[in-house]
């Protein structure tokens, strides 16, 4: 199937789906939260079995954070960014690991960085982060200066002199 077929179909399926075209060998497509599943399913059953990555974008200016799973197929050879925004506020979308394992995992670490729930993940432990008390490092409110120099003393002062 080519690019074009494929993204015809999810339009078909998904007519409220935002498709954009990267380059010949790869597309993204944003939808709805609500959508995540039955997207990532339909892909599924078209031949897109290898979920290589899944990730999360900070959005702090829109006060949203972007889902992004990046879905690949060897048979048709093309990789999709499927998307999905959310709250900052309420950083919760439905876990994936019913379609792919390896979800568990990538859940857990973006859930470790970003604060963000996957709803039916119940393995969000800290793979690095034991005992933190501050926001997830990854988000964009994080200030990292500040967190270094109430753990580990005033580093820019020092550097400063």
């Amino acid at each position: 199937m080519t690019q074009k077929e494929i993204s015809e179909k999810i339009k078909e399926n998904f007519p409220n789906a935002e498709i954009k075209i990267i380059d010949k060998k790869q597309f993204s497509v944003l939808v709805d939260k609500e959508q995540i599943i039955p997207v990532l399913a339909f892909l599924q059953n078209i031949d897109f079995k290898e979920l290589a990555i899944l990730t999360a974008v900070d959005w702090i200016d829109e006060n949203q954070f972007e889902i992004v799973y990046n879905v690949f197929s060897y048979s048709h050879y093309q990789q999709i960014l499927v998307k999905a925004r959310i709250d900052r506020n309420n950083p919760k979308i439905q876990s994936v690991i019913n379609l792919w394992d390896i979800a568990k995992t990538y859940e857990r670490d973006v859930h470790e960085f970003f604060g963000i729930e996957f709803i039916g993940n119940d393995e969000l432990k800290p793979f690095f982060l034991h005992n933190w008390l501050d926001l997830p490092p990854m988000r964009k409110d994080f200030d990292s200066l500040a967190y270094s120099n109430e753990v580990y003393g005033k580093f820019k002062e020092e550097r400063d002199k």
